[in-house]
């Protein structure tokens, strides 16, 4: 998707002001934007490893908030809310979960996030609407986000997930003390930027999520790179074909 239309769309430029319609930054933000196109041409994403399991973190009373360090016995399968019977359906996954592998390897050169995460909105294996982790860097983190009102009120996922308006939050104690939800997964997180994820048509297809220990993180070339990402997941590549968008 094209920066200027993500960027309208994304629901945080009137945070940036002028820093954010400067030609720099607009610059920037393309640049990322093509070397992005590059390492996900069908080719390139063919030598991708894909990682369809990972570990996760055992969840509190009501699966309201990890238990940090503490991990599941079992890893969670990628396979299983993805589904896939067709052979057709299998590359799909592949292509899907490629394309999420080579942005979050080239999100982790050229950022110092300390946490990135890729996530498309789908229906879990018990029918219900969450964001599912594709791929990310970091520590280990919950693979699904409930795309719930309830959820969403401590959870910045599932929020953007639901609204669609994006969230970076630049200093996390001063946003929690002023009244705001927020989903602790690791502590030393100090700032996040989250981002929607949009087909052509406006809808919801996904979100990311980039977390660091550092306040004040999300700006100048940061920024730039994070809604670069956002901007090349977004349009009618592989995160808006096979399941129905939410507004």
């Amino acid at each position: 998707m094209l920066f200027e239309k993500y960027w309208e769309r994304c629901g945080v430029a009137a945070a940036f002001g002028a820093a954010g319609t400067s030609a720099a930054f607009a610059q920037q933000v393309r640049a990322h934007q093509a070397a992005l196109e590059r390492l996900t041409t069908p080719q390139a994403l063919a030598d991708v490893v894909v990682q369809w399991q990972f570990r996760v973190p055992e969840l509190g009373e009501g699966g309201a908030c990890s238990l940090f360090g503490q991990l599941a016995a079992e890893p969670y399968d990628l396979t299983r809310i993805l589904g896939g019977e067709s052979q057709q359906e299998r590359e799909q996954n592949r292509q899907l979960v490629a394309t999420a592998t080579a942005v979050t390897t080239y999100y982790q050169r050229n950022s110092r996030s300390h946490w990135f995460g890729i996530y498309q909105a789908r229906a879990n294996t018990a029918g219900e609407p969450v964001l599912v982790k594709l791929a990310y860097f970091g520590a280990e983190s919950r693979a699904e986000f409930p795309l719930t009102e309830a959820f969403a009120q401590g959870s910045n996922n599932s929020a953007v997930g639901l609204s669609g308006r994006g969230r970076v939050i630049n200093d996390v104690a001063a946003f929690v003390a002023e009244g705001g939800g927020y989903y602790t997964c690791d502590p030393k997180v100090k700032a996040e930027a989250c981002l929607p994820l949009f087909n052509e048509a406006g809808s919801v297809v996904g979100i990311l999520d980039s977390e660091a220990f550092d306040t004040g993180f999300f700006s100048g070339d940061e920024l730039a790179l994070v809604v670069a990402v956002a901007a090349h997941l977004s349009g009618n590549g592989p995160l808006a074909s096979g399941w129905t968008a939410r507004r």
